[in-house]
């Protein structure tokens, strides 16, 4: 991204403790390793062509007829990268492993009018590089509570299919169940006690074509005194997002470099914006971006040794969407 002063967060780190102390509102982004961070003021963020959009209620509506095409990877090559990864599962190096890959689509709307039509909870522009649309919060921070609402399981709405079959299914319960303990044991690096308040929840999510219900989970905790505002303390401690690698995090995530063989970026990294009290944050999923002349679609989905390849090749290129 041209000319933004990107940091690490180890650097960025610092800098945010120091503004959480002292109530000093920020936004910032951050990539999938934490090499590159970007954090500053709202009107910083404008002048390096940075748009961010949290919890809009409501997006103008596009008028216009959509064309949006997907040319995912075969289900041969797909099986291939797969079956890696359930070598990984079956050697006991990792419980759940989110395996994603790029899609190369083609619109006819720009990176800003989808930025702009798109309805989500977390929004993202990044010059005319990147847009971002995602339903997936990762903490929220409010009176020294912090809130994570790790989400895993997705299913199609269809007349065959109901939000209950999400619960009752047995490979999307073990992992869900693995990234809520993940997610849990991750929290309680910074807070304590930890408590599930809400399990296995849905949520409806629209699309351009088919509507998806996603299932999540809602943890708290109450931050201990040594990292109380200390904002950039907590999310190098938390990072990356337990949903979109797996568990146990390190070897899962070694799996995931081995396997997916491209560089993820800032897909799955987060954004966040902090207003003085209060912090909310989102997973940097639903992500498209322009690669030379080209746009792709970045996404993926959560296996576990009981995954079938058919049904997790599906989920990634249901994926790929546009909620407007």
């Amino acid at each position: 991204m041209k000319d933004i002063p990107f940091i690490s967060l180890d650097q960025a780190a610092l800098g945010m403790d120091q503004w959480g102390v002292e109530g000093r509102p920020f936004v910032f982004i951050c990539d999938y390793l934490g090499e590159n961070v970007w954090w500053g003021t709202e009107e910083d963020a404008q002048k390096w062509g940075i748009k961010f959009e949290f919890n809009q209620k409501q997006s103008t509506g596009y008028l216009g007829e959509i064309q949006f095409d997907k040319y995912p990877i075969s289900y041969k090559d797909y099986l291939q990268k797969f079956n890696q990864v359930q070598s990984g599962l079956k050697r006991g190096d990792s419980f759940l492993v989110n395996l994603t890959f790029p899609t190369p689509i083609q619109t006819n709307l720009s990176i800003e009018e989808i930025f702009l039509h798109a309805q989500a909870k977390y929004k993202l522009l990044i010059q005319d590089q990147l847009v971002v649309f995602s339903p997936e919060p990762f903490i929220h921070i409010e009176n020294n509570k912090i809130q994570a609402f790790p989400m895993k399981g997705t299913l199609a709405v269809n007349e065959k299919n109901r939000p209950d079959d999400l619960r009752i299914d047995a490979k999307e319960q073990a992992e869900h169940a693995t990234i809520v303990d993940l997610i849990r044991n991750d929290i309680s690096r910074v807070a304590y006690p930890i408590q599930v308040e809400k399990y296995q929840y849905i949520e409806q999510v629209k699309t351009h074509s088919q509507d998806l219900w996603q299932m999540s989970s809602l943890i708290s905790g109450e931050i201990m005194p040594e990292f109380k505002n200390k904002l950039g303390s907590i999310l190098k401690a938390l990072l990356p997002a337990g949903s979109i690698t797996g568990a146990p995090k390190a070897a899962t995530m070694d799996i995931i470099k081995k396997s997916e063989g491209y560089e993820r970026g800032f897909y799955t990294g987060i954004m966040g914006k902090y207003d003085g009290t209060t912090l909310d944050s989102g997973v940097l999923i639903r992500f498209i971006e322009q690669i030379e002349e080209n746009l792709v679609f970045k996404s993926g989905g959560g296996i576990t040794v009981f995954s079938d390849p058919e049904k997790e090749y599906l989920e990634l290129i249901q994926k790929v969407y546009l909620p407007i």
